[in-house]
């Protein structure tokens, strides 16, 4: 259709004929993605037009088409400034039915929605699907956004919640993570003034139909029951998306009692199964993702269900969510071709200060990831079982990944230099080392309990015989040296002196020593910081 002569058309005809004129374009344009760029200031006259449309008198029916036409013009993101204004999202949001109400407009609300007929439920969701469109392809939408409190609005309809229909919550959820996540600033108001967390906590429990039991317990989900439908999975899934960017700086606030709720959800989450196992694995990865936000101190919520009890020998916990955390963190690292900074590190992340704080956890993660070792004839970073996998990502190219995998192995030793290195090797785990100053020996800040790791017959046997930086029993190699004269071997030694010296005049190498802080410094400080007297040294 000429852009042209659809625009000289719409200024001359009536509601009806408008919507006849842009049904065709959306019919023409609805699979359209990258536009032409030289009839730019046409579709920005379009846009134009169809917000005065908009803001007449017309029939919910042409509100529709006229939103459609919005929709599809909103994937440009050059054309968005007549939308980008107060009147224009003070216009959609109209469509959207997003007004902040006072008190006791929740029942105005309720009474409005039920007396909507489909026709405009269907204006509603094209409102929010353009708003989606407009405010994440527009910095200036974003901005005035928060002048005509879309926040606000947004709560509004997160309090009749129980009364949505599919498409209406999931776009308003999606809008809402779409705002929280691009301005920093609309999460401060959705925080404090809105109360954004509390209300999507409540979404939650609606949508995942939470039977309270306890104060911080759900009821088990029944094993007979039917997979969480599609629909409620993903409105949750938007929820948890938009509760992670509200949760993202909560150290400083003070408010258990809701952490402990949102992480008692989490759990609940963790135990329900959708309809398909990729789908699964998706609402596994957000509840992953919104964990990592909460205290650490209350992750005691995963294993504290007094009403389904627990585990004997681990202090009557039921460890359920942690063996589904393990099982997730698995099939992560053996997901080929994966982007293992986002998809492994949170669940890493999330075990790791599990482990580093609650001592049940703890032990039970290393009973599985590190059992008492056996046969110390294989490398550590050789075969197939997780701890095999984990100790070959101490060396991964991504520093972030690297490091993870160390640090959760590292607490799962209870940040014992010793234990670590008798269970990956020191080669594999100098890099974590040297990060934390403990090149030589010693332990972690955290304090730990006592109880004591048992060796087996078979590690005690072979520890002797075993080389510390590979961390396995090698087989015996003959001496290279073992036939040479005195004078063979002091020239190969000078010989070998000499290169080094090259390479260091050079910059190509640098030789470092540790110091007595067990940090890495070059040679020349180490000789330097070395103690006048070392009689009275203790030796680990």
């Amino acid at each position: 259709m000429d852009l042209n002569n659809m625009l000289s058309q719409l200024e001359t005809t009536n509601a009806e004929e408008v919507e006849q004129l842009l049904r065709q374009y959306n019919r023409e344009n609805s699979r359209i993605f990258a536009f032409d760029p030289k009839e730019e200031a046409l579709r920005s006259k379009l846009c134009q037009n169809v917000l005065s449309v908009l803001g007449g008198q017309v029939q919910p029916s042409c509100q529709r088409t006229c939103l459609e036409t919005l929709r599809i013009l909103s994937r440009d993101k050059s054309v968005l400034a007549p939308v980008a204004t107060r009147e224009g999202m003070l216009t959609l949001g109209g469509m959207a039915r997003l007004h902040d109400r006072e008190e006791g407009g929740d029942n105005q609300r309720v009474s409005e929605e039920d007396t909507q007929s489909e026709e405009e439920e269907r204006v509603v969701v094209e409102a929010l699907k353009c708003l989606c469109n407009v405010v994440y392809n527009s910095p200036a939408a974003q901005r005035v956004s928060i002048e005509v409190q879309l926040a606000h609005g947004l709560c509004a309809s997160l309090r009749t919640a129980r009364t949505w229909h599919h498409e209406v919550g999931l776009f308003t959820l999606r809008l809402l993570f779409l705002l929280s996540a691009l301005q920093a600033d609309v999460r401060g108001i959705l925080r404090r003034e809105c109360h954004a967390v509390r209300l999507l906590t409540e979404v939650l429990e609606h949508i995942l139909d939470v039977r309270w039991v306890g104060p911080y317990e759900v009821a088990c989900p029944d094993s007979q029951a039917l997979s969480m439908p599609a629909e409620d999975n993903e409105r949750a899934m938007e929820a948890l998306k938009a509760l992670f960017n509200l949760t993202l700086s909560v150290s400083g606030e003070k408010d258990d009692h809701q952490f402990r709720l949102i992480t008692a959800i989490l759990r609940h989450l963790l135990m329900l199964k959708t309809e398909t196992e990729e789908k699964t694995e998706e609402a596994h990865s957000h509840a992953v993702n919104l964990l990592n936000n909460m205290p650490a101190s209350c992750l005691d919520v995963l294993i504290d269900v007094p009403v389904q009890g627990g585990h004997e020998n681990y202090g009557g916990k039921n460890m359920d969510a942690i063996q589904v955390l393990i099982d997730f963190m698995g099939k992560r690292i053996d997901k080929q071709g994966s982007n293992y900074k986002e998809g492994l590190t949170p669940v890493l992340s999330l075990l790791t200060e599990g482990s580093r704080h609650h001592r049940e956890i703890r032990r039970f993660i290393k009973a599985q990831v590190l059992p008492p070792l056996k046969d110390v004839k294989i490398r550590p970073e050789i075969g197939t079982t997780t701890r095999n996998k984990l100790v070959r990502l101490m060396t991964h190219v991504d520093m972030g990944v690297k490091q993870t995998a160390a640090e959760f192995l590292f607490v799962l030793c209870k940040e014992s230099v010793d234990n670590l290195l008798k269970y990956t090797g020191y080669g594999n785990a100098a890099g974590l080392l040297v990060a934390r100053g403990l090149l030589s020996g010693g332990r972690g800040e955290t304090q730990y309990s006592e109880d004591e790791d048992s060796d087996t017959e078979e590690y005690k046997s072979a520890k002797p015989f075993i080389n510390p930086i590979t961390g396995h029993v090698e087989e015996p190699m003959p001496n290279p040296i073992e036939e040479m004269t005195e004078e063979q071997k002091e020239y190969e030694a000078q010989k070998l002196v000499n290169m080094l010296d090259k390479l260091s005049r050079q910059n190509l190498i640098r030789p470092m020593g540790v110091r007595p802080d067990g940090k890495l410094a070059p040679l020349e400080e180490t000789l330097c910081d070395l103690p006048e007297d070392n009689s009275d040294s203790d030796s680990d």
